[in-house]
């Protein structure tokens, strides 16, 4: 890895790559998940009500972190299930809605996820542009990392699809049969395709199995992003493998562009 001066920041600079989670952290789309998943859960607990009362409890944001974020369909599934002791044949994704499986769980997440994207579509924040634009400018190659299969239409949507050298997405992860987070595969999939070790990349991620994945995978740098308002999140990412912590990824910036002053009467400090 060779220190590089520029708009990055110090540790961002003395990698030679970095891949990038797709989902609440190049786009606002982890909110869409989050309450797709809310919905099917919800659900699920009133039709089969575990025999614990304190297991009935509604599915939230903390659910969402721990079990389901930044995991595929069915994984997520499976181990919400198994936080609430309930048992069911995992199935696969393509299982029809209403079966008794964790896929059929996994597909109707899926509808009402589709459903939501079509309501109230997909937004990108200005530091995420800002960042992609400092990379490609310090000649950083930088990949982006998804378990949906929505991935590469949500990054076109976003306008980021074209700022990206690498998308191994859901679709590309089945055709590989590369397992979820917190395994590595995607992490080192997407370095290996940008021609980058993992040891002399970075990896920045917003879910917990996904920085997990990045320390387990030997990246060179784990960034954790943390958009929620929870003052523990960042000590969770931390906990679980990210090196540091940003709130916006244009904190990854060594000079973040600033708003113009606005002009002002009889308020100047002498």
């Amino acid at each position: 890895m060779g220190m590089r001066a520029g708009p990055l920041i110090e540790r961002l600079g003395a990698v030679d790559a970095v891949v990038f989670d797709t989902d609440g952290v190049l786009i606002d789309s982890a909110r869409l998940h989050a309450a797709a998943w809310k919905e099917t859960f919800d659900a699920y607990l009133r039709e089969h009500p575990p025999r614990d009362p304190a297991q009935r409890r509604p599915f939230d944001t903390g659910d969402y972190r721990r079990h389901v974020d930044g995991k595929s369909r069915l994984d997520g599934a499976v181990a919400f299930l198994a936080s609430r002791k309930i048992h069911v044949p995992a199935g696969t994704p393509e299982d029809p809605p209403g079966s008794a499986t964790a896929g059929a769980i996994a597909a109707r997440k899926e509808q009402l996820f589709a459903a939501l994207l079509r309501e109230r579509g997909v937004e990108t924040w200005p530091g995420t542009v800002r960042l992609l634009r400092a990379l490609e400018a310090e000649g950083v190659p930088h990949a982006a990392v998804s378990a949906s299969r929505h991935a590469r239409d949500l990054l076109a949507e976003a306008g980021l699809l074209g700022l990206l050298h690498v998308v191994v997405d859901g679709v590309e992860a089945a055709r590989l049969g590369l397992p979820g987070k917190p395994d590595p595969a995607l992490f080192l999939t997407a370095a290996a395709r940008l021609g980058v070790p993992a040891a002399a990349a970075a990896v920045a991620e917003d879910a917990l199995a996904g920085v997990e994945a990045g320390r387990r995978g030997g990246f060179g740098l784990v960034i954790g992003v943390d958009r929620t308002e929870d003052p523990g999140t960042a000590a969770e990412l931390l906990a679980h493998g990210a090196d540091m912590t940003v709130t916006d990824l244009s904190q990854l910036l060594s000079a973040p562009e600033e708003a113009p002053e606005e002009e002002s009467e009889g308020n100047s400090e002498e």
